[in-house]
């Protein structure tokens, strides 16, 4: 009987395990991507609306197009997807489990809360990794506590713009898809309209969030995937119907071309073409929501090809178009179809709200675990999963900034701003945490660290230096939200450690 039942129980592990992974996956659609799926409502509008609208001919249509698919492949699929989900904490992601991560293989803490355990424990998740060998960079990181202060402060910093990022991006997701009631023509609604119903919606949205990750992952994920194929299917439409040649620009060429020509009204698009990429952070940051094979699984399966394909018809459409940059998603939608892909964009804007909602109680409970954070009531929400939990007081903070940045700045274009480079600082802080994982974690050569650094950091860094120039315009809202958590969570560690 055993002999005949011993090879079956691996089989069935297997199978019971990749019914695990694509139930996850599925979930991940509702919880983890909606934003990430939501961004060709906007980007193209995003990046038109500064001095390249000066440039409306084919070479710069092909080559933005290029820079998004580039960008897009870079950072989601190469930094994140491969590199960084491999850095999670017992399971947590996000920028504090990364410090976290780092605290328990050094003596980076400024709490004298690091327990042996917590080591072995942390060993034990990271397989291959043995005992920890001092370098003299350690020694000086864990000598001098000033370093130590700032590296607390950085992280902080990056934890509170994924905070702000929670309040941007319902904003800018529902009120881009209510924004569609304005394009019949006649039949459209004013502009005060568009703002009350986004504002009901948003409302409804987080009142939604006490049922728990678990349900709202099966409520929204069936919606994120009609919404992806039918994004997929328009934009291969008009790749077909418009302009074929479209896929000359996955050429990198095509990003040199774009650059020659417009200059540095090109690198002031950047801050609308970094919107292609806003929600990637939430990946890992959802990670204890969720797990890293059913996150990879769904972004190299579905999210991916999708985006790729609706860019690229979205470019098609507007290379033969242009009087439509500004409102190329729902003017690229063919007429009979507008209503049916309305309906969708703006439950899948919804949807897009909920990724970083979630690693928004994430990040607090890693903070809280911390001492970084004061304390407030946090609801595990699932018998299974850890990591999905609701925390009510931030629920309901994020509502009401959320809904005095949409009353307040009524205008997408301004609240891309101030997202975009929320996001950014996120991307960039996370890539300096991870070469520190490199080296200390991991404890590979110091050159595999700097070559990270360098690879991802200075694309990055092109991207934050145009999003920084958006500051006046809606830019200095993430920075205002994030010194005002960072000062709240700062004094309580302080009073903490006293």
């Amino acid at each position: 009987m055993d002999a005949e039942t011993g090879p079956a129980a691996p089989q069935d592990q297997w199978k019971s395990y990749c019914r695990t992974i694509s139930l996850l996956a599925f979930q991940s659609f509702g919880v983890v991507y909606g934003d990430l799926s939501t961004s060709p409502l906007y980007v193209y509008k995003s990046a038109f609306s500064g001095r390249l609208n000066n440039y409306r001919d084919e070479t710069t249509i092909f080559g933005l197009f290029s820079l998004i698919f580039w960008t897009l492949t870079l950072l989601p699929l190469l930094k994140y997807v491969i590199i960084v989900l491999n850095a999670d904490d017992n399971g947590e992601g996000g920028t504090f489990a990364l410090y976290s991560l780092l605290c328990r293989h050094a003596k980076f803490s400024l709490l004298p809360n690091q327990q042996s355990a917590d080591e072995e424990l942390s060993t034990y998740y990271q397989p291959g990794v043995g005992g920890i060998i001092s370098s003299p960079l350690k020694r000086f990181l864990e000598k001098h506590r000033k370093l130590r202060t700032c590296l607390l402060l950085f992280v902080l910093f990056g934890a509170c713009m994924v905070i702000g990022d929670g309040v941007f991006t319902p904003a800018i997701s529902v009120l881009s898809a209510i924004s569609g009631l304005k394009d019949p023509g006649p039949g459209g609604i004013p502009d005060g309209w568009v703002v009350f119903i986004a504002c009901i919606v948003l409302v409804g949205l987080f009142a939604l969030q006490h049922r728990g990750t678990h349900r709202v992952a099966f409520m929204f994920a069936p919606i994120v995937v009609v919404w992806l194929l039918s994004i997929g299917v328009i934009g291969l439409y008009n790749i077909i119907h418009w302009n074929h040649r479209i896929f000359l620009a996955l050429s990198p060429h095509y990003v040199i071309k774009f650059f020659k020509m417009t200059g540095k009204d090109g690198w002031l698009s950047l801050g609308g073409v970094l919107l292609a990429i806003t929600g990637t952070e939430a990946m890992f940051a959802d990670l204890g929501h969720f797990t890293a094979a059913s996150i990879r699984l769904a972004f190299v399966g579905a999210i991916y090809p999708c985006l790729v394909l609706q860019y690229m018809g979205q470019a098609a459409f507007l290379s033969r178009n242009m009087s439509a940059v500004e409102d190329s998603f729902y003017q690229s939608v063919p007429r009979s179809l507008f209503w049916p892909v309305f309906v969708i964009a703006t439950l899948a804007a919804v949807v897009g709200s909920q990724s970083i909602i979630s690693a928004t109680f994430s990040i607090v409970k890693q903070c809280l675990s911390l001492g970084c954070f004061p304390r407030v009531k946090v609801v595990h929400t699932s018998r299974w999963i850890h990591g999905q939990i609701y925390i009510p007081e931030i629920n309901w903070i994020l509502m009401v900034l959320c809904l005095a940045v949409t009353l307040g700045f009524r205008d997408t274009t301004v609240i891309g701003n101030a997202y975009g480079l929320a996001c950014i600082v996120v991307m960039f802080v996370t890539t300096w945490l991870m070469a520190l994982v490199i080296i200390f974690v991991w404890q590979k050569n110091i050159l595999l660290a700097l070559l990270f650094v360098v690879a991802f950091g200075s694309i990055e860094v092109v991207y934050l230096s145009a999003a920084v120039t958006k500051v006046p315009q809606g830019g200095w809202a993430p920075i205002v939200f994030a010194f005002v958590f960072m000062l709240v969570m700062y004094v309580w560690h302080y009073g903490s450690r006293r």
